[in-house]
Formats: C-alpha cells, sequence, structure tokens
C-alpha cells in the first residue's frame, strides 16, 4: 500500500471512530454490544421502552450491569404505569446487586411506592433509611455523597439527606391524614436544614389540627423571607393560599382524641436515641424528647 493511500486509509478509520464515539455520547448510550447496551439504545435512540425492558431482563438475567440494568428497568417500566410490576423486580433481584447499590435501590423503591399510593410500605423504608442514618450506614459510613439532578453532580450530606428522607416521611403521614405525626416529623426536618417547602407543610398540618395561631407563626417566615425558598414563585403562590384559608379560619381549641400519632413509631424513636445516643454523642440529635412534645400538646 502506498503512503498516501495508508494516511488516506489510516484517516478514514480515525474519522469513523470518532463519529462511532461521538454518536456513544450525543445518544448518551454505552459503548458495547451486550443486552444492556442493547436496551440502552432501545431506551434512548429508538425510543421502544418496550424492547427496552426486553432488553434489561436479559441483562439480568445474563449477569450484564446487573445494578444499572435493574435501576434502568425500574424508571422505564414506571414511566410505562408498570409501577407494581417495578417495584416486585427490585425487590427480587437487588439481592444480584452490590451492597452500595442498596441505598439508591432504596430510593428507587420509595419513589415507586408513593408513584402506586402504596403509602406504608413507603413509611416503612423511610423509618428503615433514618435507622441506618442513627447507625452510621448511610452513603457507605461517608459524610458525603454524589447526586445527580438535571445531569448535574453535586455533593449531599448527611444532615441534607435527613432533612429530605424526614420530609417525605412527614408528606407520607399527610397523606394517611395523620397529622400530628407529621406535624412532628416535619419539625425535626425544619431543625436540620429548614426550607420553604417543609414550612407550608407544616402549616397544613397545624391547620388540619385547627392550631391557628401556630400556623401563622410558620407561614409568616415564608412571607417574610426567612427560609430558602421563599422567593420561588410557586412557593408565594402556595404561601398565599395558605394564609387565605387561615384568614378564614377562627381560633378554637385543637381537638387531638381522633389524631393517630402512631405511639409504637415514637417508643420506637424514643428507644433508639437511648440505645444509640451515648454512643453517637458528636452526631446529630435528629430525634429528642418526642413524648415531652406530644405531652405538650395534650395540655
Amino acid at each position: 500500500m502506498e503512503s498516501g493511500t495508508r494516511i488516506n486509509y489510516n484517516n478514514n478509520i480515525n474519522i469513523k471512530k470518532k463519529e462511532k464515539d461521538l454518536y456513544h455520547v450525543n445518544h448518551k448510550v454505552p459503548a458495547g454490544d451486550g443486552p444492556y447496551v442493547r436496551a440502552k439504545h432501545a431506551q434512548l435512540v429508538e425510543k421502544d421502552s418496550e424492547s427496552a425492558i426486553i432488553w434489561f431482563w436479559k441483562a439480568i438475567n445474563m449477569g450484564d450491569r446487573v445494578e444499572s440494568a435493574l435501576k434502568d428497568m425500574a424508571i422505564v417500566m414506571k414511566q410505562l404505569d408498570r409501577t407494581e410490576e417495578a417495584i416486585e423486580a427490585v425487590k427480587s433481584f437487588r439481592g444480584l446487586c452490590p451492597r452500595q447499590a442498596q441505598e439508591s435501590l432504596d430510593n428507587i423503591l420509595i419513589d415507586l411506592y408513593k408513584k402506586c399510593g402504596k403509602v406504608e410500605e413507603q413509611i416503612a423504608l423511610l423509618k428503615h433509611k433514618l435507622k441506618l442514618i442513627y447507625l452510621g450506614e448511610a452513603f457507605n459510613g461517608r459524610p458525603t455523597k454524589t447526586a445527580r439532578s438535571h445531569g448535574k453532580k453535586f455533593q449531599v450530606s448527611i444532615r441534607q439527606e435527613t432533612s429530605r428522607i424526614l420530609g417525605n416521611l412527614g408528606w407520607a403521614y399527610m397523606q394517611k391524614s395523620n397529622y400530628m405525626a407529621a406535624e412532628v416529623v416535619y419539625r425535626k426536618a425544619q431543625m436540620i436544614d429548614p426550607d420553604t417547602n417543609k414550612a407550608l407543610n407544616l402549616c397544613h398540618c397545624l391547620i388540619k389540627q385547627a392550631r391557628y395561631n401556630e400556623a401563622n407563626l410558620v407561614l409568616q417566615d415564608v412571607l417574610q423571607y426567612k427560609l430558602p425558598g421563599s422567593d420561588d414563585l410557586k412557593s408565594r403562590k402556595r404561601a398565599e393560599e395558605e394564609l387565605l384559608i387561615l384568614e378564614s379560619k377562627q381560633s378554637s381549641n385543637p381537638v387531638l382524641s381522633s389524631l393517630d400519632f402512631e405511639d409504637d413509631f415514637v417508643e420506637a424513636l424514643e428507644r433508639v436515641m437511648n440505645e444509640w445516643a451515648p454512643a453517637r454523642s458528636k452526631r446529630l440529635p435528629i430525634f429528642e424528647e418526642i413524648s415531652q412534645f406530644r405531652n405538650q400538646l395534650a395540655c
């Protein structure tokens, strides 16, 4: 082969390689030809979710990037309203994934439970995640973890994660109309990492318990721009709506007898504090004497 022909041949190979690499980058499809790669191609390039699920199943069964295949398949199933199937898949095959993947699989399960209205299961898993934080096992023992949102990476601290989980737990209790339990959880979340969304949910819980003066105090922090996110347009609109509700109500004594605070949950948390607090004196004091707070409400 003459030198000029050889140069052109090599250039063509390099161009094709660059085009192939660029294709994978543009479509966010991994390189290779295994079932997981084919699943991602069906999902992202062909936009064929049903075929993608079939290939994800093959990847799991063949041991090809099982963790990624299971997570991606659950997400695609959720998009297709096959949430129950996604839950069973995650629960059945998470044992094939490494220990460090279990936390993110828990997050996927919580999202799936929320999607299909499985509130009790959601609450149980959120409590489990709180227990892992107490034991120092969250984030695989590290103080922070790398998270991703809208294609961007950022660091999340244990403190932020604890507040986030408590916020989700409070929301789950609200779905059960258990506003006293939701209130206590939201108060703890606000002590750790306050924000406007949790404050508005706390305000709503207090209104539902006819404790309008307390609700107004919480709401004023939002209206006076004292909390992160107070300047968000949606939050401002919601705060104004809560204010209108408050103004239409008359102060009255709270009716607590009909509220279920889940005494077993409170007692369990108190036992947790008694058992773990001495050994974790330098760690985050998330739950204090909740029973004392509950007694104050009952007075």
